[in-house]
């Protein structure tokens, strides 16, 4: 199972993904966390943050995930997923997939803002923030819309709903194994 946690910087991403990554290990599962910024890290941090080397960590992401299910392994990605058709090519090629969107409004973005990004593009510090100069398309299809309450409670009950998520479907089969 490929589950892509998708939304802007500081929608809590990796909030959620360590906590469902964390669900996931108490029952036994195998799974693995792929966050966006440490692939980026992995691979010697030798990408920008304009549109192309955004997309290309996403190929990478992908790629990583591919690799991982083949061997039985979930994945849980938290991705800025900027590219809607690297989103559809994942519910194309991944044996069972769902997505995720983190929907936080604007303002509670800013008022987290924990790395600056938003406060550093509004006064010309930074480029290619997605939101900001790089437009952020809504997921056109995810398979679960999560708010903003981010609560130790709320928090609890997201991990939830996306560990229901992730259960075993019948109505989708794995992919075979790539060569």
């Amino acid at each position: 199972m490929i589950t892509w946690i998708v939304g802007l910087a500081g929608s809590g991403k990796s909030t959620l993904g360590r906590a469902v990554v964390d669900r996931l290990r108490r029952d036994g599962r195998t799974v693995v966390l792929l966050d966006g910024d440490a692939v980026r890290t992995v691979f010697g941090n030798d990408l920008g943050h304009g549109l192309a080397d955004r997309m290309r960590n996403g190929s990478r992401i992908a790629g990583l995930c591919r690799l991982l299910e083949d061997q039985g392994v979930e994945v849980v990605a938290c991705v800025l997923a900027i590219d809607p058709e690297r989103l559809a090519q994942n519910r194309r090629e991944f044996g069972r997939y769902a997505e995720v969107f983190l929907d936080v409004p604007w303002e509670v973005l800013e008022a987290r803002d924990q790395k600056g990004l938003y406060s550093g593009a509004r006064a010309g510090r930074i480029q290619d923030v997605v939101g900001v100069d790089i437009p952020f398309p809504r997921p056109a299809a995810p398979d679960l819309v999560l708010g903003a309450d981010h609560a130790v409670e709320a928090l609890e009950r997201q991990v939830d709903r996306v560990v229901a998520l992730m259960a075993p479907r019948s109505a989708q089969t794995p992919r075979e194994p790539s060569p």
